[in-house]
């Protein structure tokens, strides 16, 4: 485990510079960046040549960081996330402390409590949410494996961590909008 040590710390050093990262995470790469750096949220848009109107996930490793950047946890939500089976994505209203330009023009933002061990440590070790989007321009199909990235997001990112992703053929996370009043609505299976 040096080796996730290693890459662990490298990928430290440029998220806190406000750089944008190419890494696995609990379902495909991801591209990510500090969840409360606008310039750096930007840095994304650009690269994926994305409309900022489009809202981007938010990965948090606990329960306990998830109530720090969101107003009002839902109860639902803890029971979603205990029994869900696969990793799951959910849609919180009113968020705290992330950078404005992540956060929805309805002020929602997608959170999604990490279960990759090295998205995890990284993130507890960097004390502040990392964003999670596709490693894809817009419009292009998700990549399902290293090997399907484009070369412009390989160039365009500061750092490609160097590990492999555990599983082959991870999907997207499936994504659920709960609203304040507890209504849950399915976005994507």
């Amino acid at each position: 485990m040096a080796d996730q040590q290693l890459e662990i710390e490298k990928t430290l050093s440029v998220l806190k510079k406000g750089g944008i990262i190419l890494y696995p995470t609990d379902t495909v790469w991801g591209i990510g960046c500090d969840a409360t750096n606008a310039d750096a949220i930007d840095k994304i848009f650009a690269l994926k040549q994305r409309a900022e109107s489009k809202s981007m996930i938010c990965l948090v490793s606990d329960f306990k960081m998830l109530q720090q950047y969101v107003e009002d946890v839902p109860e639902v939500a803890y029971d979603i996330l205990k029994y869900a089976s696969k990793p799951t994505t959910i849609i919180y209203d009113k968020p705290l402390r992330v950078a404005e330009n992540i956060v929805a023009e309805d002020n929602t933002l997608a959170i999604r409590v990490a279960r990759d061990p090295f998205c995890g440590k990284l993130i507890r070790k960097f004390k502040r949410p990392i964003v999670s989007t596709s490693a894809n321009i817009s419009g292009m199909p998700t990549p399902k494996n290293f090997k399907e990235i484009s070369t412009a997001i390989l160039e365009g990112v500061d750092y490609v961590v160097n590990l492999p992703l555990q599983k082959k053929g991870m999907k997207p996370s499936s994504i659920i909008k709960i609203g304040n009043d507890s209504t849950v609505k399915i976005i994507r299976k």
